[in-house]
């Protein structure tokens, strides 16, 4: 069973105004810089053997500034990047209600099935991060690996690991530089995990 600390990029402006940000690159705020470092003290001394992070730079820096600290050089997997979202990338919550009510309306009632123009739905983005976590873990057998991605990615990771539906997901996203552990396969309802501020 290989360990796998799942920690979400530091804050962007996009962040804080409440854009979807998907796959578009917006970088780190001073905040969100703040937030890596804090991240990277706290993991000093958790064992941590490999870095995995997505390509974004939002994730890519925190994932170096942590690496920089760990004395580990990250791994670049485009695998772990966030849900793609299309259109709606840019955009704030209000406008999206605004002008895809009906795509919108549908969408939370099955995230799970129905996408974002141009973008994907929680399904798909499952299916890559999962792949991309059991590799991984495959490279790592028993190992203790930081995963550096983004909220609804490390979701989908987390409702694997805890034996929770997929439907669950965006319930369950954690916050800017929050930190969560968890055993991977998470092909078992009974994970240990826990979580770090």
């Amino acid at each position: 069973m290989t360990q796998l600390w799942l920690a979400r990029h530091g804050e962007t402006d996009w962040n804080l105004e409440g854009r979807f940000q998907g796959q578009a690159d917006p970088p780190l705020n001073a905040s969100g810089l703040a937030q890596a470092q804090q991240t990277a003290d706290q993991l000093v001394g958790a064992g941590i053997q490999a870095i995995f992070c997505s390509d974004l730079q939002r994730a890519l820096l925190t994932a170096q500034i942590i690496g920089k600290k760990l004395g580990i050089i990250p791994q670049e997997d485009n695998r772990l990047r966030e849900i793609r979202l299309g259109v709606w990338e840019g955009m704030l919550v209000e406008q999206i209600k605004s002008e895809y009510t009906d795509i919108w309306q549908r969408r939370q009632l099955d995230p799970v099935h129905v996408r974002p123009p141009g973008g994907e739905n929680l399904l798909e983005l499952a299916e890559r991060v999962w792949a991309a976590a059991s590799q991984i873990a495959h490279q790592h057998p028993g190992g203790t690996v930081l995963l550096v991605s983004h909220g609804v990615s490390l979701a989908c990771l987390i409702c694997r690991a805890r034996g929770l539906p997929l439907e669950q997901a965006l319930q369950v996203i954690p916050d800017n530089a929050h930190v969560i552990q968890v055993d991977w396969p998470g092909d078992t309802i009974e994970t240990e995990s826990r979580e770090k501020i």
